[in-house]
């Protein structure tokens, strides 16, 4: 049992990627006061579990929040990240956050609804990675505005697919409004599933979390 223990121990130590420094800390006690929704560890750590075997250098995030997946993932991984936010003091901590950071010179952030977002500031310019977290009524809309913008291997990321647990809860348990919400979050899964061009591997870690792949295309000899 105790070399069971080491052993579990030595590949949590292993696999462990993600590192918090003092600024990290601060992001996510300032997201805890003020409710600003951000991915949890488990969830990031899955990401970068992915992104390590992806070695990605240009990634694109749809809904930057305060700035904390970008800063993480830059830090991380040394990619160059653009980020696109909509909502106004969202924004302007997330600048502020990019600019204390270690990693500024590689996150680029627009502030912007990302289905109004002027695409020629991408200058058509592939992303080995796009990360979708932003509003989850339009899921689908931004995987396919987007979509072009990534790379011929690349990975699209679509988190908060468990909405909280929300998705499990009896709909008449719910208010109409998050009825409606857990209602595209499955709509947008199914589409996942069965999107002609994509294999999606779904995992229900952090707060649920999808990986789609474009699939193989085998020509006939």
């Amino acid at each position: 049992m105790e070399q069971l223990y080491e052993y579990n121990t030595i590949l949590e130590t292993a696999f462990k990627i993600l590192k918090h420094d003092n600024l990290s800390r601060e992001m996510r006690m300032f997201a805890e006061a003020n409710d600003v929704p951000i991915i949890d560890d488990s969830g990031l750590e899955t990401v970068l579990q992915f992104l390590r075997l992806k070695k990605p250098k240009r990634i694109l995030e749809i809904g930057s929040a305060i700035g904390y997946w970008a800063t993480m993932i830059a830090r991380h991984t040394g990619a160059k990240v653009v980020t696109i936010e909509r909502d106004d003091a969202n924004y302007s901590k997330a600048v502020e956050y990019i600019a204390k950071s270690t990693v500024a010179n590689n996150i680029k952030i627009y502030q912007a609804d990302a289905l109004e977002f002027d695409l020629t500031l991408l200058d058509d310019q592939k992303f080995d990675v796009i990360f979708i977290d932003a509003a989850k009524s339009a899921y689908q809309r931004f995987f396919e505005q987007y979509e072009p913008f990534l790379a011929e291997d690349g990975l699209m990321i679509s988190d908060n697919l468990l909405f909280h647990g929300h998705i499990f809860t009896d709909k008449n348990d719910l208010g109409r409004n998050l009825r409606d919400l857990t209602r595209k979050i499955k709509t947008y899964s199914n589409w996942l599933v069965e999107h002609p061009n994509y294999e999606t591997i779904f995992l229900p870690l952090g707060d649920g979390i999808a990986f789609s792949y474009r699939k193989e295309v085998i020509n006939d000899v």
